[in-house]
C-alpha cells in the first residue's frame, strides 16, 4: 500500500533479479533505455521493502517445511559488504533448505553470517524426518538429534572418485576409482529403472533392497580391500576415507522409497542462487541479504510447484495487501494457490 511501484513493476523487478540473474545496476540501464528514470536505490529500496511485506509467507513457508517427512540442505559463500563487526572481505553464507511434503514442496533460503550447525538446527526447529546432508561436520549434531534420521550424498562420494579418474585419464590399467565409479553407476541405473516404470515409494524401496542393496555391498567391499594400501593423504586415500567415513549414512536412503541416493535436490535448489551470485557478486548489507532469502524462497518454492516465477509475483503483491488472517495468507503460497485466481491475474 501506497507504494509507487505496481505489482507488475515490482514483480518484473525481482523476477529479472532472481530468476533471471539481472543485477539492479542492469536493469536501471534498461529501464532508461526505455525513458524510465528509477535509479539503482530506489530499486533496491523497492526489493526490501517487498521483502519485508513477504515475512510472514516466509513464515508459512517455513512452517511447511518442518511438516515434511525429509528435507535436504546446503550452503554456499555469499559476500555481504556491511556487516556489523566484520570486514567486507568475510565469507557469511546462504543457507537452503528443501522439504515439505512431496507434493507441495518448499524451497526455504536462509542467510547467516555463520555456516555454524546451529543455523541448520535453527531452520529445521521442529522437524523429525529424514535430513540429507553432504558430509560437512556442521551437520553431525543435528543428524543426531532425537527424531532426525540423518542421510549421507552418493554423488559427493562419486565426485572424489572423479577427481581422481581424472588424474589417471589415458591409463591402461583400469584403476580402484574407476571400478568405484562403475559400480556407483549401476546403483544410479537402480534409480533411472525405478524412475522409468515410475515406481511408487513402495515399490522403489522393494528395488532398491533387491538390485542396490548388493551393488552397495560390493562397493564396500571393494573400498575395504584399497583402505590400507592407498596412501592416506592421495587422492584415492580421501576418497576411499570419505566414503567409508559416510558409509552409515549412504545406506539410509534404502529404509524409504521416497528418499534419493544423493543431496541433488539440495545442490539444484541452490543453483538459481549460484547464477545470480556471478552477476550481482554481493549483497551491500545484512538487510540485502536477508531479503534475497525471502524471495529466493518464495520463488524457488512456486517454481518447485510449477508456477511461472513473474505470474505468481505479480498475483502475490496484489492480493497479499488484502489478506488480514493467516488462512488468507496460507492460500497464498504457491502450494495452496487457487490457480483460477492466478490465471485471472495473469
Amino acid at each position: 500500500p501506497q507504494s509507487l511501484a505496481p505489482p507488475g513493476t515490482l514483480a518484473h523487478v525481482i523476477t529479472a533479479k532472481y530468476a533471471d540473474g539481472s543485477p539492479l545496476y542492469r536493469q536501471e540501464s534498461q529501464f532508461l533505455r526505455m525513458g524510465i528514470e528509477i535509479s539503482r536505490g530506489t530499486l533496491a529500496n523497492w526489493v526490501i521493502k517487498a521483502a519485508e511485506a513477504c515475512y510472514t509467507v516466509n513464515e508459512l513457508l517455513l512452517e511447511e517445511l518442518r511438516a515434511g517427512p525429509a528435507a535436504n540442505m546446503d550452503e554456499t559463500p555469499l559476500q555481504v559488504l556491511n556487516e556489523p563487526g566484520r570486514k567486507n572481505t568475510d565469507e557469511s553464507r546462504m543457507w537452503v533448505a528443501r522439504g515439505g511434503p512431496p507434493e507441495r514442496p518448499v524451497v526455504i533460503f536462509r542467510y547467516s553470517p555463520s555456516r555454524s550447525g546451529k543455523v541448520a538446527s535453527d531452520i529445521l526447529g521442529s522437524f523429525q524426518g529424514f535430513l540429507q546432508t553432504d558430509g560437512y561436520i556442521g551437520y553431525e549434531l543435528i543428524g543426531k538429534r532425537p527424531g532426525i534420521r540423518h542421510l549421507g550424498c552418493l554423488a559427493h562420494v562419486r565426485r572424489k572418485f572423479f577427481d581422481v579418474e581424472k588424474i589417471n585419464k589415458g591409463s591402461p590399467r583400469k584403476g580402484v576409482a574407476r571400478e568405484a565409479l562403475d559400480i556407483i553407476k549401476e546403483i544410479y541405473a537402480v534409480e533411472r529403472k525405478a524412475d522409468h516404470l515410475e515406481m511408487d515409494p513402495d515399490q522403489r524401496k522393494a528395488l532398491r533392497q533387491e538390485e542396490a542393496k548388493p551393488l552397495l555391498d560390493k562397493l564396500k567391499a571393494h573400498l575395504d580391500t584399497y583402505k590400507d594400501s592407498a596412501p592416506p593423504k592421495s587422492l584415492l586415500g580421501k576418497a576411499i576415507a570419505y566414503a567409508l567415513n559416510q558409509w552409515d549414512l549412504l545406506l539410509v536412503y534404502l529404509e524409504d522409497g521416497i528418499l534419493r541416493p544423493d543431496n541433488n535436490a539440495a545442490e539444484n535448489a541452490l543453483r538459481p542462487f549460484v547464477v545470480g551470485r556471478k552477476n550481482w557478486l554481493f549483497a551491500a548489507s545484512t538487510r540485502g541479504a536477508e531479503a534475497s532469502a525471502i524471495l529466493y524462497s518464495i520463488i524457488e518454492t512456486a517454481k518447485a510447484n510449477g508456477l511461472e516465477p513473474y505470474a505468481y509475483l505479480r498475483f502475490l503483491f496484489t492480493e497479499l495487501p488484502k489478506a488480514k488472517l493467516e488462512a488468507d495468507i496460507r492460500a497464498l503460497l504457491p502450494q495452496y494457490v487457487d490457480r483460477n485466481r492466478l490465471a485471472e491475474n495473469s
